[in-house]
């Protein structure tokens, strides 16, 4: 696949707290990471999750059992490095991971990064927003007009490495000839609209879509450090 990654420290913060992995192999690693937990926190929860992602599933044949295993040992590994640092206390950090094979891909997914796929004109949020935000869509408690100005919005109900344990959503995806695959920070969906997402991807190529879709989030105010991973099929 074509692989086309940006990331941006954005127009406010002090650092990048996002990480990235685009590993390439028989099998094929692709994640993204938004660390929180404090200046220095998040930087390393991030780094320490795709660098761990990168350890444990390169060489291996992709499965749900090895990815769930995986991101499970990531988040033993962050939990037990932020309980013995009081400087890194109660850092975490969202993983979206797509691990590619021959008929398509494994996701896994904790957090509120996101995983898109845009196939036949059409745009799929593949990932499911673990957020406070989404929860309150998904009972009913808030109309999905009204989320993209909720104040706590960026509230997420789960992360990797702020527990003991971490459930980890894990989808088998098809992928078919022309799919454009999207992983990205919220630092992008915080500003860039869905709609807007499928015709800047769609009518551009892949390098000025990438380029086009920052510049958007940092015109808009660009608060968050902002990352996203454009991989097209051939």
């Amino acid at each position: 696949m074509n692989a086309i990654i940006r990331t941006h420290i954005g127009n406010v913060m002090q650092n990048n707290q996002d990480s990235y992995l685009a590993l390439a192999g028989s099998y094929p690693i692709y994640a993204v990471a938004d660390g929180m937990g404090g200046h220095r926190g998040g930087n390393i929860a991030s780094k320490m999750a795709v660098e761990i992602i990168a350890r444990e599933l390169s060489g291996l044949t992709p499965n749900e059992d090895e990815l769930k295993n995986a991101i499970d040992i990531v988040n033993a590994e962050i939990y037990t490095r932020q309980l013995n640092d009081a400087n890194l206390s109660g850092m975490g950090t969202t993983l979206t991971v797509l691990w590619e094979h021959d008929g398509g891909f494994l996701l896994g997914h904790v957090g509120d990064s996101r995983c898109y796929l845009i196939r036949e004109g059409k745009l799929y949020q593949m990932s499911r927003d673990h957020s406070l935000v989404a929860e309150l869509v998904n009972s009913g408690v808030l109309p999905p007009e009204k989320a993209a100005s909720y104040p706590y919005r960026n509230v997420i109900t789960r992360a990797v490495g702020t527990d003991k344990k971490v459930n980890t959503d894990i989808s088998l995806l098809e992928k078919s000839k022309g799919d454009i695959w999207l992983l990205c920070s919220d630092g992008l969906t915080e500003y860039v609209r869905a709609e807007e997402l499928l015709s800047i991807v769609s009518e551009n190529s892949l390098e000025d879509a990438a380029d086009k879709l920052i510049k958007l989030a940092l015109d808009r105010g660009g608060r968050d450090n902002i990352t996203l991973l454009i991989l097209g099929t051939p």
